[in-house]
């Protein structure tokens, strides 16, 4: 899809593009409001000034929507919409030693089990040994300092997908 292309689809269908660049309803509504964009430079700014102004319930939900890191199952089932965007996003994993995997499982859970969401991170040219080793060190983290590095990392994640979308 190009940028003229989403520029002119209806409101429906650009909201299903964009959710599948980040899924969380209230960016994707305010999204919407900002068509016909003039350039790409403008939509990545809008993309960006409008994630930070979400809630954090907003980031939540947008962060609901990604596999854990590893998780292979969770990229068959449960996010077939992304899932060839979020394998490759991951494919460090794919040749990870089960004893990694295994570590990354283990650090996953007791991140949800602090922060209350999955470990997000942009996991784009990372191997399984780079995320682990990112993963642990923002497990000490307060909350209220994870939560906004999560939430640039979504951001990131959210450019990259944009840029998967419109072609670029």
């Amino acid at each position: 899809m190009t940028l003229p292309e989403l520029n002119e689809i209806t409101s429906a269908e650009r909201k299903a593009a964009l959710s599948t660049c980040c899924d969380s309803s209230a960016w994707v509504a305010e999204m919407d409001k900002i068509f016909p964009v003039e350039s790409t430079n403008t939509l990545f700014e809008q993309a960006e000034v409008i994630w930070f102004a979400c809630s954090e319930y907003d980031w939540r939900e947008a962060f609901s929507h990604h596999p854990k890191i590893g998780d292979v199952d969770s990229l068959r089932v449960k996010f077939a919409n992304t899932r060839s965007w979020a394998s490759g996003e991951q494919a460090g994993v794919s040749a990870a030693s089960e004893d990694v995997l295994e570590q990354l499982a283990d650090g996953n859970r007791q991140y949800e089990e602090k922060f209350g969401y999955i470990f997000i991170v942009c996991a784009t040219g990372k191997s399984a040994e780079e995320m682990l080793a990112i993963l642990r060190s923002r497990l000490p983290n307060r909350p209220e300092d994870e939560i906004l590095l999560a939430a640039q990392e979504q951001d990131k994640i959210t450019r990259i997908r944009l840029k998967k979308l419109l072609q670029l």
